[in-house]
């Protein structure tokens, strides 16, 4: 629903920040890691996560992209919460937990509060693939500028297209025709994927 929000911080503590954003002042679920980006700005964007229960609707807060993209991982798994999964990246950073599921280092995993031997097997289990397919780039931010290339490997990663191979066939359709948009260059590399 939100995919950030951006405005004057008005309070800030280890597990939770006010953001105020035009006289509303939105109370958003961080971590540890957020919480250290925070600093002692005054003005601060946290992409967000918006969990839809019966009785509550909380915003999750994330200092960048990336870790958000790491949450809605590790949410995916069954048995991993929102709350587990924020314990986890306060636990450790977003780069120890992406490492250790990618080289199934269950110890480094199991380290955190309330992760046991199954639940990180678990984790490395249904995680391994898709991080080791995302490659290092789960983690880093989305760049400001954006290129029609950029905008376009994106989509097609999404789609779950690895990485390689998409950009491999971006490139010949880019070479057949520089003046393509994004929509136009994913349509032609759909075809050829």
């Amino acid at each position: 629903m939100f995919d950030y929000i951006e405005g004057k911080l008005v309070f800030k503590s280890p597990a939770y920040a006010v953001i105020d954003v035009a006289g509303i002042g939105y109370h958003i679920n961080i971590s540890v890691n957020t919480y250290a980006k925070l600093g002692d700005l005054n003005r601060f964007k946290l992409y967000t996560w918006l969990h839809v229960k019966e009785d509550a609707h909380t915003l999750y807060g994330f200092g960048d992209e990336g870790e958000r993209r790491l949450f809605l991982h590790l949410i995916s798994v069954s048995g991993i919460g929102p709350n587990t999964a924020r314990m986890m990246l306060s636990s450790i950073t977003p780069e120890e937990i992406q490492d250790a599921i990618v080289k199934g280092h269950v110890p480094t995993i199991q380290r955190i509060k309330g992760i046991g031997p199954k639940s990180a097997q678990r984790l490395i289990l249904e995680l391994q693939d898709k991080l080791k397919k995302d490659g290092p780039d789960t983690l880093i931010n989305v760049p400001v500028n954006y290129t029609v290339k950029d905008e376009a490997l994106s989509a097609l990663i999404m789609l779950g297209f690895a990485r390689n191979i998409a950009e491999k066939v971006l490139d010949s359709e880019m070479k057949k025709n520089v003046d393509l948009n994004v929509e136009q260059l994913i349509k032609a590399a759909l075809k050829n994927l």
